[in-house]
C-alpha cells in the first residue's frame, strides 16, 4: 500500500507539473484551446503528425476575428499572431523586444550543431550577424555566380538525358541534386557531382540531416517537457558528427587558413581569423545605453554555420525551385510568357546565363515568388519575447519567454491580402499591384533584422536553375503527377512534399 501511495503521489506531482500553466491564458483573457497534459496542444506536433505551418495555419483559419491566440506547446504558452499590425510591431517596430527565436531549449547548455545563427540568440546572435553579413554582400555573390552557371549548366545537361528518353523526372530530386552541387562548389569548393553520381557522398551527407530518427522525436519531447533535466541529451549526434569530419578535412586541406577561394567556407575562415567579435549588446541595456558584448569566432561556430548552410540550402531552395516547377506544369501560358522572357533576355547575352542576366528576368522572378507564396518553406515565424511587452488595444502583456508565433502561410493565403489566393498569379508581384499591405505580410525569409542572411545567393540559384532548364525545356505533368501533393510532416519546421514531383521534360526550342 505504501509502494502504491508513493507512485500515486509521484504521478500527481508529475501531471501537476506538466499541467501547471495550464490557466495562463485563461488569466491573461486570450482564447485558446484546452491542452492535454504533457502535450498541451501540440499533439500531432511531437508526432510528427503535424508540421509548425500546418499548426499555424488551421489555427489562422479558425479564429480570423481574433488578434491573438493562444497555444501550449507542451506545459510552455505560445501565441499565435493574427493581427498584421501586431505582426509589424514585433518584427520590425520593436524588434528589441524580440530578438530571439527561442529555438535553443537551454539557455546555457546549447549543442555545437545548433550554435548557427538562425537558432543562436541574443548578443551571440547579433555579433555573429554583424559578422557575417559581408559574406552575402552583392560583391560576394557576383564573384560566385559563375560556379553558379556551372552548375546550372549540368542541371541542363542531366534533364537532357532524361527527357531524350522520354522518361517522367523527379523535379524534386533533380532540383535537390542541382541544390547539392551548387552548395558543394558555393559553400566549400567541392565538386560533389551529385547530379551524375546516384550515389554521390556529398548527396548522402546533405541527406542524411533529414532523417527523422525516433530518438530524436523522444528526445526532442524530453526537451519541452523537462528542460533542465534534458539539457545534455543530443539531437542528431550523427549528422554533428559527419559535419564535424566534414569541416575538418577541408579545413585541414587549406591548413585552416583562408586561401582566396571565395567559398563559403573559405570566408569563414576569414572570419575566424579576424578574432574576437566585439560589439554593442542587444540583452544588457542600462538607461538606454547598452554594455558591451564579445564573441569568439571558433571551429564549432564554423562547424554550425556549415550545417545551416546544408538546411538554407538543400532543403529551402530546392523545395522552392521544384514546386515553381510543379506549378508551371499546371499553367501552360504562365511557362510560356516565363520562356519567352528568359529567350528574350539571353539573346541579348549572347545565349549565356550570367549574374545581370538573370537580374533581368522579372516575370521568372515573379512566377518564383508566387511559388513561395503559396507554399513558403517556412511557413511560421517564431519569436520569443526577451522583455515585458505589452498590445495596449487588447489590453495584453506578453511575459519575457512567451514565443510568439507568426503564420506566414496562413498571410501568403488570405484573400483579404492577396486576390485570388488559390490562384497561381505571378502577375500579382507587378509594383501596381504589390502594395504596402502586400510588402509587409509577404514574409518567404523571414523579416526585418532577423531576416535570412543569405537570402539573395538563394534566389539567385534558384532562378538561375530555373533559367537553365526552361530555356531548354517545357515541363509537364506526367501520368503520376499529382495535383495537389501532400505536405510531409518529417520536418517540423520546414515545410516540404512528401514523395517526388514527376514531371516530364520536353525538350523545346528557343522561341527567338
Amino acid at each position: 500500500m505504501i509502494t502504491l501511495a508513493v507512485v500515486l503521489v509521484a504521478l500527481a506531482a508529475l501531471l501537476h507539473y506538466a499541467t501547471r500553466n495550464f490557466d495562463y491564458w485563461k488569466k491573461k483573457g486570450v482564447k485558446y484551446e484546452k491542452p492535454l497534459p504533457f502535450f498541451g496542444n501540440n499533439l500531432k506536433g511531437f508526432l510528427l503528425m503535424k508540421t509548425y505551418s500546418q499548426l499555424g495555419l488551421e489555427y489562422y483559419k479558425k479564429y480570423p476575428n481574433e488578434k491573438v491566440v493562444g497555444y501550449f506547446r507542451s506545459k510552455t504558452p505560445e501565441l499565435i499572431i493574427i493581427d498584421p499590425e501586431y505582426v509589424r510591431r514585433i518584427m520590425i517596430q520593436d524588434f528589441g523586444n524580440f530578438h530571439s527565436r527561442g529555438l535553443i531549449w537551454h539557455k546555457k547548455v546549447v549543442q555545437p550543431l545548433y550554435r548557427n545563427l538562425f537558432f543562436l540568440e541574443g548578443d551571440n546572435w547579433k555579433l555573429l550577424r554583424q559578422r557575417m553579413t559581408p559574406i552575402f554582400s552583392s560583391g560576394k555573390l557576383k564573384a560566385m555566380f559563375p560556379l553558379i552557371v556551372e552548375r546550372a549548366e549540368k542541371l541542363k545537361a542531366r534533364a537532357l538525358v532524361s527527357a531524350a528518353k522520354g522518361a517522367t523526372l523527379d523535379a524534386k530530386e533533380l532540383m535537390v541534386r542541382y541544390t547539392t552541387d551548387f552548395i558543394g562548389a558555393c559553400g566549400f569548393g567541392v565538386d560533389s557531382n551529385s547530379l551524375n553520381e546516384e550515389d554521390s557522398e556529398f548527396r548522402k551527407l546533405g541527406a542524411n540531416i533529414f532523417n527523422t530518427r525516433i530518438k530524436d522525436v523522444f528526445y526532442t519531447i524530453l526537451k519541452h517537457v523537462f528542460p533542465e533535466m534534458a539539457k545534455n541529451l543530443t539531437l542528431a549526434q550523427s549528422v554533428e558528427d559527419d559535419m564535424k569530419d566534414f569541416v575538418r578535412s577541408v579545413m585541414e586541406k587549406r591548413n585552416y587558413q583562408p586561401c582566396g577561394r571565395g567559398d563559403f567556407i573559405d570566408l569563414l575562415l576569414e572570419c575566424k581569423k579576424m578574432g574576437t567579435i566585439y560589439g554593442d549588446s542587444i540583452e544588457n541595456i542600462n538607461n538606454g545605453v547598452p554594455e558591451k558584448a564579445s564573441l569568439e569566432f571558433d571551429d564549432d561556430l564554423i562547424m554550425a554555420q556549415v550545417f545551416l548552410f546544408f538546411i538554407a540550402g538543400f532543403e529551402t531552395s530546392s523545395a522552392t525551385t521544384s514546386f515553381t516547377l510543379h506549378q508551371l506544369a499546371y499553367h501552360p501560358e504562365v511557362q510560356e510568357k516565363v520562356q519567352k522572357e528568359i529567350d528574350h533576355v539571353l539573346s541579348k547575352h549572347n545565349g549565356k546565363l550570367s549574374y545581370d542576366a538573370i537580374k533581368e528576368m522579372t516575370y521568372l522572378e515573379w512566377a518564383f515568388k508566387e511559388a513561395m507564396r503559396i507554399f513558403p518553406t517556412l511557413g511560421v515565424l517564431i519569436r520569443e519575447c526577451s522583455r515585458p511587452y505589452h498590445f495596449p488595444e487588447i489590453n495584453l502583456t506578453i511575459d519575457p519567454g512567451v514565443k510568439v508565433l507568426i503564420p506566414v502561410i496562413g498571410f501568403h493565403n488570405d484573400p483579404q491580402y492577396f486576390r485570388d489566393p488559390e490562384k497561381f498569379i505571378p502577375e500579382r508581384f507587378h509594383p501596381d499591384e504589390f502594395g504596402p499591405m502586400q510588402k509587409q505580410l509577404y514574409m518567404p525569409f523571414g523579416e526585418g533584422p532577423r531576416n535570412c542572411i543569405g537570402g539573395r545567393l538563394g534566389l539567385m540559384q534558384s532562378l538561375a536553375g530555373l533559367a537553365a532548364i526552361l530555356s531548354a525545356f517545357t515541363v509537364e505533368p506526367a501520368p503520376e503527377t499529382v495535383r495537389y501533393p501532400e505536405v510531409s510532416t518529417k520536418s517540423v519546421l520546414l515545410q516540404n512534399v512528401k514523395g517526388g514531383l514527376p514531371l516530364l521534360f520536353k525538350e523545346r526550342k528557343s522561341t527567338l
